[in-house]
């Protein structure tokens, strides 16, 4: 399929997700099969352009193309704004936020807030359009079913977002009340896709081949957009396209195959962060890597005390040095969504963006 003058290599994506999808992770991403994939959100607010924080969440440095870069807020001009300044560093595709549930987004009226004032969303998604199409630049939108149960206008504002120029649209098959509890719904996600002309993406709940076939075959989508299931787990992408491709499941990675992804994804986070918040924000992704492994929640908590890039890269190699010498290849997950344990990974990565310098 394609987004504008791109034509992507597969129809299943990398979500954008905040704090994860970086510049390293999307590269991993697509090294490892992913068609497309979206960066962290970056905001619209001028004031905040030139902040560390956002020039990493900017970096596309070596990125395979297309370059998606995902904006949001709440201001149709600010929006216009960020979208020709992401242009200016490189972005080829422009995605509107529309989804994200997280209070600190919403309560500022920002991501899935956004659906509870069509008018608002509407004048956003003109006025980005507008912006991008000088530049041939194609613009996408990510949104949710709706706001609450009883408030699932996904449908009206798909719509009225094709009218006004968006080229593809993604649906979490959730509510914004939701958050990421229960099960995504995607009867929603069909209705969407039949009110459409342009290409329609299915999010939510898909972690296994199997999943993947039937979200297509009952939604209709042309394409799936995977989130939590590529943490730590970053070959589900090869594992569905494969699937879908051939009706077979390839064989879960080699453990030393995985030794050296991880080593090689933790150097290049590093080199991004520098070595405070590269070490801490990797623990994360190490817990995600390491989740349901044997010795894996020990390992974790001894991950937490290391506090330099050397010691953290030789305690990942000792452990799939030692579980390579058990078993030659990686256990197949149940599910590919994450647990508790790796809430508290991210709870701790947010204390440490909020500490770093």
């Amino acid at each position: 399929m394609n987004i504008g003058p791109y034509a992507l290599a597969n129809n299943v994506f990398a979500a954008p997700m905040a704090g994860v999808t970086d510049r390293p992770f999307r590269q991993l991403c697509k090294k490892l099969g992913a068609g497309y994939a979206v960066s962290e959100m970056v905001t619209s607010r001028r004031d905040l352009w030139d902040t560390l924080k956002t020039s990493r969440r900017a970096n596309h440095e070596g990125e395979a193309a297309p370059i998606a870069v995902q904006i949001a807020g709440t201001d149709a001009q600010m929006m216009a704004d960020a979208a020709a300044y992401n242009i200016d560093r490189g972005a080829q595709i422009i995605d509107i936020n529309m989804g994200c549930p997280a209070k600190k987004v919403c309560n500022k009226w920002a991501g899935s807030a956004l659906m509870q004032n069509e008018a608002l969303a509407l004048q956003i998604v003109e006025a980005v359009v507008a912006a991008c199409l000088p530049h041939g630049v194609p613009v996408t939108l990510k949104m949710r079913t709706g706001w609450a149960p009883g408030h699932k206008n996904a449908v009206s504002i798909a719509r009225a977002a094709e009218s006004a120029g968006v080229q593809m649209i993604a649906v979490h098959g959730r509510t914004r009340e939701q958050g990421y509890k229960g099960l995504a719904e995607y009867d929603t996600i069909a209705e969407v896709k039949a009110a459409l002309r342009i290409p329609l993406v299915a999010n939510g709940d898909i972690g296994s081949p199997e999943k993947a076939r039937d979200v297509l075959a009952y939604t209709g989508a042309d394409a799936l957009m995977i989130g939590r299931a590529a943490q730590g787990r970053p070959w589900i992408f090869r594992e569905l396209t494969h699937f879908l491709a051939t009706g077979s499941r390839l064989a879960p990675p080699l453990v030393l195959d995985v030794k050296r992804l991880l080593l090689d994804h933790l150097l290049d986070h590093y080199q991004l962060y520098g070595e405070f918040t590269g070490v801490r924000t990797a623990r994360k992704h190490i817990a995600w890597y390491v989740n349901a492994l044997p010795g894996g929640d020990a390992f974790r908590s001894r991950l937490n005390a290391l506090e330099d890039c050397r010691a953290q890269l030789a305690a990942v190699g000792e452990f799939f040095d030692a579980l390579g010498a058990q078993a030659d290849r990686i256990p197949a997950p149940a599910d590919g969504l994450r647990g508790p344990a790796d809430k508290q990974a991210m709870n701790n990565d947010k204390k440490t963006e909020q500490a770093a310098p």
